[in-house]
């Protein structure tokens, strides 16, 4: 591998910006330092720069196999190496589901050919599958994901017999969509039976309305506790379920951990009158109290970690009247950007979203030797400039899907270079796939 010698970057790392050079070779940092001088096979002057470890994001659908005319493994990966996210944790709802240890093993060779970004995907749990799920790895598998709420795919868990079993044995931690399935499908009758097939996707908030997301994460919130599990709820929605989640004590000590997504820090209802289907995806952006009660959150560590839920789906499938409309929304590529816009615009610190992106990922799923700017540690590495405008466009958007909500609009920050594993994988614009990721390793 190249021995790259990065130069003059504003490092943000631990709660820290500095001054630094950082030496990489054989894929690892492995000296941080001011004027480093050392023979290299790239140089790097990062001057006006600043340097931030790769982003983990803990949630995406790439949708191989089986669901390759949306997205692919190869596709996302890229683009989402093209936006800083060097390590991503995929879903299981994919076809056929990864709920055997054979079918999950399938998904991690693709990976192996295939993905330029590092790599983990979650066990599926379902009514049926607990003795597959107890073979899970906790030191080589990210987690075990149940859908305690029906979304994108057949893998609604609402057993509760399986539940307590899946909740009181897992050996890693338990990642969890909550959306109470009752609740919904009686919302949806009573919109059905006002609009019948013409249902306006701005009632999509209103069916998967706030008590379908409370009622479920508190009975998730109830089994971790009574089995001392370690329960990760993904993609909170709403301003009731902050009440759920601690912020008393260091995140390395929370057996429960809280997840919120991009687009529910970005968007809110009015946005639907634009975007329409666009911005359908489960659960549902909601009114804009939610969003400033989910960035309050998050400046308060009740919320532990940032993440995309990138899901995303053809164009086609997106024009569909709303109830065949499918849900989720394309955004690992612009989700760095995304919150670089809240620090130009005072909402979040460097230093904040390099933790909830970078950091906690890393502790919450103890991932082994990534998420921080360390001697000995990968480098995973990413260099962006907080001055240089970027405008999404067709032609710079990297998902097959060719799509993307932030069509035509300008982020003011780019991403300039980055490094998988000491891999200079992107370089403004350009991709280097001469090495792939690595498969994520967990110290558990």
């Amino acid at each position: 591998m190249k021995s790259i010698l990065i130069k003059n970057a504003q490092l943000v790392n631990e709660g820290k910006v500095t001054t630094a050079d950082v030496l990489v070779k054989e894929g690892r940092i492995v000296q941080i330092g001011q004027n480093i001088a050392a023979e290299v096979d790239e140089s790097i002057d990062a001057t006006g720069l600043h340097l931030l470890p790769g982003v983990i994001d803990d949630q995406v659908h790439f949708r191989e196999p089986g669901l390759t005319h949306k997205a692919n493994i190869e596709t996302e990966a890229r683009a989402a190496v093209a936006g800083g996210t060097t390590s991503f944790m995929e879903m299981p709802n994919t076809v056929p589901n990864a709920v055997t240890q054979e079918l999950l093993e399938d998904k991690y060779n693709i990976a192996a050919e295939t993905s330029l970004a590092n790599y983990s995907f979650y066990m599926g749990a379902t009514n049926d599958n607990l003795a597959e799920v107890l073979l899970t790895n906790p030191n080589t598998v990210c987690g075990i994901k149940i859908f305690m709420g029906s979304s994108t795919g057949n893998m609604l868990v609402d057993n509760e017999e399986t539940l307590e079993q899946i909740f009181a044995k897992a050996k890693l931690p338990i990642a969890v969509h909550c959306e109470d399935e009752q609740t919904i499908r009686d919302n949806m009758a009573i919109y059905e039976e006002k609009y019948g097939d013409d249902i306006p996707v701005k009632c999509h908030p209103e069916i998967r309305n706030e008590a379908a997301c409370f009622k479920s994460s508190f009975m998730a919130v109830k089994l971790a506790e009574k089995h001392n599990t370690r329960l990760h709820i993904l993609h909170i929605s709403t301003e009731e379920e902050l009440k759920l989640f601690r912020n008393d004590i260091p995140l390395e000590q929370k057996r429960i951990t809280a997840e919120v997504c991009t687009h529910h820090l970005w968007f809110d209802k009015k946005d639907y009158d634009e975007l329409g289907n666009q911005i359908k995806c489960n659960p549902a952006i909601k009114e804009h109290r939610h969003k400033e009660a989910l960035l309050q959150g998050l400046l308060e560590d009740k919320l532990d970690v940032i993440a995309t839920d990138h899901a995303p789906h053809t164009w086609e499938e997106k024009q569909n009247k709303y109830r065949k409309a499918p849900s989720g929304i394309p955004q690992v590529q612009h989700s760095l950007q995304m919150m670089l816009e809240f620090v130009r615009e005072g909402k979040l610190t460097l230093e904040k979203v390099v933790e909830k992106m970078s950091h906690a990922p890393a502790v919450l799923f103890n991932v082994r030797e990534r998420g921080y700017i360390r001697e000995g540690y990968w480098a995973d590495l990413v260099l962006v400039d907080l001055n240089k405008p970027y405008t999404v466009t067709k032609d710079n958007t990297y998902y097959k899907c060719n799509w993307s909500p932030f069509e035509g609009y300008t982020f003011s920050s780019s991403i300039t270079h980055t490094l998988v594993s000491g891999h200079l994988a992107f370089v403004n614009g350009a991709f280097d796939e001469s090495k792939r990721g690595e498969r994520l390793l967990f110290d558990r």
